[in-house]
């Protein structure tokens, strides 16, 4: 692949199913909560610990397996947490009571959450800085289209079917993912680090850039993953049944979608820094609309703007948080999703209580206020940051 291709071809293709299903694990939560609370017999306040534990274990775990991935490799990596991630799930479909669910689901995002950063990784390993935000896009074009199969079909399977069948589903998956991941090609060419775990986060803690962005990850995760979870279940308070819901939530996949398709034609044109405005006002704009419009033709619309949002401006930071530390890429990027992550559970938590009591719009004022000057610091601090034009560990295309 020389330089200017923007996009993984043969085995390396195989990649793309790994983060399509991690986020139909990850997204179908948000139409199950209430069918859950209602088979279980239990309040929405309740069931929303499933949720929080999930993100708080998929970040807490990121540091972990980003030193793991410097040391073993991006591919075996992969294949282990898809298997781990299999059994966590079946354990969520079959859970008998909210106790062992919540271990079921916490287990589940401590092991899937691997998938993601380090396909991150795997394409930051692939590809030049300056063509990698296009291809980082194409990798989410496959998480938009995860996410649209699971807010679409979640409802559907809790409606017509059982919640458990939504949890069911991608833990058969996984197995199959990870015997086919075989053929993927390891990216991490050079001699792994025989650096001690501590020696390495010491020497990334002297990067000032990498320890703005992870400390700026969290708020930016309360943005743009924890309120977010509370659109589905706001239709469902409002009358309208899970499948309703998901249906209408999946047109958050539909805007990521489209929306990295986009990114991918102005990235190399546009500052980064003024996509982090525009994506960053069309997430703060879905709350605004959320709160304001608690209908079908609200929450779509506050869909689309908040998968608008995440292609556009999240994308800009993932692809910035490749680039802070590209001798410890694995870790480095972890980093940076767990606080993103940690960032979600903690706002998932602490909006919790509103949720159990219906109150839906102060929940999504919550959002608007915690997602503008979010957005503000973001966008100039990017503006500040001036990276290198290429990638300083010699990373080459190879995918």
């Amino acid at each position: 692949m020389n330089n200017q291709a923007t996009r993984l071809s043969g085995h390396s293709r195989i990649l793309y199913l790994g983060p399509f299903l991690s986020m139909f694990d990850r997204f179908s939560i948000a139409p199950l909560l209430l069918p859950i609370a209602h088979d279980l017999r239990v309040t929405v306040a309740q069931v929303t610990v499933v949720a929080t534990a999930y993100f708080l274990l998929y970040g807490a775990m990121q540091v972990v397996y980003g030193l793991i991935s410097d040391r073993i490799g991006r591919v075996l990596l992969l294949r282990l947490t898809c298997v781990g991630a299999a059994l966590a799930g079946l354990v969520s479909a079959f859970a008998p009571n909210l106790p062992v669910l919540i271990a079921g689901r916490a287990l589940t995002g401590c092991v899937i959450c691997a998938i993601i950063p380090t396909s991150v990784v795997y394409v930051a390993d692939s590809f030049p800085f300056e063509v990698r935000q296009r291809a980082i896009a194409d990798l989410l074009a496959a998480v938009g289209l995860g996410t649209a199969a699971a807010t679409f079909s979640a409802g559907l399977l809790a409606h017509y079917l059982s919640w458990r069948v939504a949890f069911l589903l991608p833990a058969l998956a996984a197995l199959g993912l990870a015997y086919a991941l075989r053929w993927l090609p390891e990216t991490l060419s050079r001699q792994p680090t025989r650096e001690s775990a501590i020696r390495q986060l010491a020497g990334l803690a002297r990067r000032p850039w990498l320890v703005f962005l992870t400390l700026f990850a969290v708020p930016e995760g309360a943005a743009m993953l924890g309120f977010f979870t509370f659109l589905a279940p706001t239709l469902e308070a409002h009358g309208q049944n899970p499948a309703v819901a998901g249906i209408v939530t999946g047109f958050y996949g539909i805007a990521v979608l489209a929306g990295t398709q986009v990114v991918k034609r102005i990235a190399p044109v546009v500052g980064a820094h003024w996509l982090i405005v525009s994506g960053g006002a069309a997430l703060t704009l879905c709350y605004a609309v959320a709160a304001l419009s608690p209908t079908v033709p609200g929450i779509l619309g506050a869909s689309f703007l908040a998968g608008t949002g995440y292609a556009v401006m999240h994308s800009t930071f993932q692809t910035w948080a490749t680039e802070v530390a590209p001798q410890a890429r694995g870790i480095g990027t972890a980093l940076f999703v767990s606080a993103v992550f940690l960032g979600g559970g903690l706002a998932t938590a602490g909006v919790g209580g509103l949720a159990g009591a219906g109150n839906y719009a102060l929940l999504f004022w919550w959002g608007v206020a915690v997602t503008a000057p979010t957005v503000a610091v973001g966008a100039v601090a990017r503006r500040r940051f001036r990276g290198q034009p290429a990638d300083s560990d010699g990373v080459t295309a190879t995918a």
